[in-house]
């Protein structure tokens, strides 16, 4: 059948956690939430020692810990402690507990690498369903509260005003962002999955003068950066993960670039139309 090709599955995985990643990356961008979706997804190692200790589902124990580790942030976050320091210790204090409880579970042999990193290539076909799943579920919600989530994140005042609660689109953003590093873990893992979320978003932030637009570019551009990353892997026997993310850190540098040297063009425009204008005043 055609889907047991190893390496349809794994592109139809990278694409489907990628399209996921593109609208919630673009609010992480907004909100400035970096190291909020870092903190998440440092929480799913603890979330794959509990799966294996209680014999559960991997994409349960870590949307389960994803969850409450989100939770928690938000939570916590005004009680006297910044908020890039509260997410720098909640985001290490999470991976270095999730290292020492896979170092407790002796009757399963875990590959720690697959799990950090991804093994984009050993996904299956119940993977790709789950992976597609949560793709349209993140896709479904962000489409129904497309309009509130935007205000709540250009201006909360206003968002009140108009009837919107803030703290629940805030908790909607938390409950997509535990989601999506759930279905991600076995594309990019953990350490990767906010490269994904972030990168895609910023290099399309030049590019789009709507949210809506930005949204669509961002996607278009994870897409391209996980093909491309995992044919280039699979052409140079490279780690996958890592090279889709190269290849969206490099759109994102073609993107800066471009962005730069179309303002330096349009100053050295400016400048000899002004330069004309002066030429033709002079008597």
């Amino acid at each position: 059948m055609l889907l047991d090709d190893f390496m349809l599955r794994a592109t139809l995985a990278a694409v489907g956690v990628a399209i996921a990643a593109a609208p919630l990356g673009c609010f992480v961008v907004w909100r400035r939430m970096a190291f909020f979706g870092d903190a998440t997804a440092h929480a799913a190692v603890l979330g794959v020692a509990l799966a294996l200790a209680l014999s559960i589902s991997i994409f349960v124990g870590v949307l389960t810990v994803a969850l409450i580790m989100a939770m928690m942030v938000s939570l916590l976050s005004g009680r006297g402690y910044a908020m890039d320091t509260l997410l720098g210790v909640l985001s290490h204090a999470a991976l270095a507990f999730g290292l020492v409880a896979v170092s407790f579970v002796s009757d399963v042999r875990i590959d720690l690498m697959a799990y950090l990193f991804g093994d984009v290539l050993a996904v299956q076909r119940v993977d790709l369903l789950v992976i597609w799943t949560g793709t349209a579920v993140v896709l479904s919600a962000m489409a129904w509260r497309w309009s509130a989530l935007l205000t709540a994140t250009l201006n909360p005042d206003l968002a009140c005003a108009a009837g919107i609660d803030p703290q629940r689109e805030q908790t909607l953003l938390t409950i997509a962002l535990a989601l999506v590093v759930a279905v991600a873990i076995k594309v990019v893992g953990v350490l990767l999955i906010a490269a994904m979320l972030i990168i895609p978003a910023a290099a399309a932030r030049p590019f789009a003068s709507t949210p809506e637009r930005m949204v669509l570019v961002a996607a278009a551009i994870g897409a391209i950066a996980t093909v491309s990353g995992l044919h280039l892997s699979y052409a140079l026997d490279t780690p996958p993960s890592p090279s889709m993310v190269s290849v969206a850190a490099g759109l994102f540098g073609i993107s800066s670039v471009s962005v730069a040297m179309g303002r330096w063009l349009r100053r050295q425009l400016g400048n000899v139309l002004q330069g004309h204008d002066s030429t033709e005043r002079l008597p």
